[in-house]
């Protein structure tokens, strides 16, 4: 790989779990290749990790049918811009990490022009459209899926594959004790701690939290001492947590940047849907799953999805281990009942975390990063 130039590779990541995704994955590849360019979107986890970026995708980090909508001019000059990026650097790869739609079309433009496209993170095509195999077979070199039992759908179709793990078995690690972080957080150990994960999409934030803080209400009413942490999202600004959190007559402590700490701390968590559900069941803390969509959004999902879940966990698992609850069954009522359940009925507690270790055996020992950084640098020139 003795280049003149130094090799460039190129990143697309739309959202906060895959712009963390690409950020270790160059740091990964770096260590390997020293003077390798990294250019491209993404947000401040890739920014950190020295990826040049040319566009901040905290500006479509947005998903549901509906807020596409909203959001598409903003999208669409997100693409062509990261079209024109293409053209101009000339990348000896691209990465494009999850974020299916746009990533796909971005692909589509790239091996028009004589690029590598390396996927990462396949898109779910076991949950739905599972037809599309085909599609992104015509656009990619390689795709790397993150579950086990997914290599079997492009194999069958004859599209490059590869299981490289979940990043997240790498990344849900805490950096402190659970003793050392209660004591940070200003936490009492003889007390329940519930966690609070309302997303790290506005749209997340705005639907999800007005609910869990009115679950929050009702669970101290029935557990005074109860304590409430919410790990703050890097992309969600202190003024939108603000204008839900103040005179509220709940006390929820907000820390940033250290959402494994906070979990590990927790006692039970409400969750939204996503990648942090994973990480949670990593970290064994029995949980509780909601989410919100649009109605135009929520309807054509339950046309167009094949899973009977949403979770990663339950997915996983083959069966629902963690409830969820979903558009108007996600009430501060259902929400506040289960997390009583976790915190009052020991032996209901104890076999969720048992089917949590379960899903963690499942995913492996790790290393996902490192793999990833293996395919990428074998896919350069």
């Amino acid at each position: 790989m003795a280049n003149s130039k130094p090799l460039v590779v190129m990143f697309s990541a739309g959202e906060p779990s895959g712009d963390q995704h690409a950020a270790n994955l160059f740091l990964e590849m770096k260590k390997s290749q020293p003077a390798i360019k990294g250019i491209g979107m993404g947000g401040a986890k890739m920014a950190e990790a020295g990826v040049e970026l040319s566009y901040d995708s905290a500006n479509i980090a947005v998903i549901g049918v509906v807020e596409v909508i909203k959001h598409y001019p903003e999208i669409r000059r997100a693409l062509t811009l990261m079209q024109q990026l293409a053209v101009a650097e000339k990348p000896d790869l691209l990465v494009c990490v999850d974020y299916k739609e746009f990533n796909f079309k971005l692909a589509r433009f790239a091996k028009q022009h004589g690029i590598k496209v390396l996927f990462y993170v396949g898109p779910q095509v076991w949950a739905w459209r599972a037809g599309r195999v085909k599609q992104y077979g015509k656009v990619i070199d390689m795709m790397a899926v993150i579950f086990p039992f997914e290599t079997a759908y492009y194999e069958a179709e004859n599209v490059p594959v590869r299981y490289v793990g979940h990043p997240s078995v790498d990344k849900a690690h805490p950096q402190h004790s659970k003793s050392e972080d209660l004591r940070r957080f200003g936490l009492d150990a003889r007390h329940p701690v519930v966690g609070l994960l309302p997303g790290s999409r506005v749209n997340e934030i705005k639907r999800m939290l007005p609910v869990m803080l009115a679950a929050a209400e009702k669970l101290q009413a029935s557990l005074p001492d109860v304590q409430f942490i919410l790990p703050q999202a890097d992309a969600i600004a202190d003024e939108l947590l603000a204008g839900y959190l103040q005179q509220l007559p709940v006390k929820v402590i907000l820390v940033k940047n250290q959402p494994y700490d906070v979990m590990q701390c927790c006692d039970a968590i409400m969750t939204t849907s996503g990648t942090a559900t994973l990480e949670i069941a990593l970290l064994a803390v029995p949980m509780v799953i909601a989410y919100k969509l649009a109605p135009a959004t929520y309807w054509l999902g339950r046309l167009l999805v094949k899973t009977p879940f949403i979770g990663l966990p339950n997915i996983i698992a083959g069966k629902g281990i963690i409830k969820e609850f979903i558009q108007h069954e996600a009430s501060a009522e259902n929400l506040a009942t289960e997390v009583l359940r976790i915190l009052t009925n020991p032996d209901y507690n104890a076999d969720m975390r048992k089917n949590l270790s379960q899903v963690k055996q499942r995913l492996g020992q790790g290393g996902a990063s490192k793999i990833m950084a293996e395919l990428a640098l074998d896919m350069l020139p």
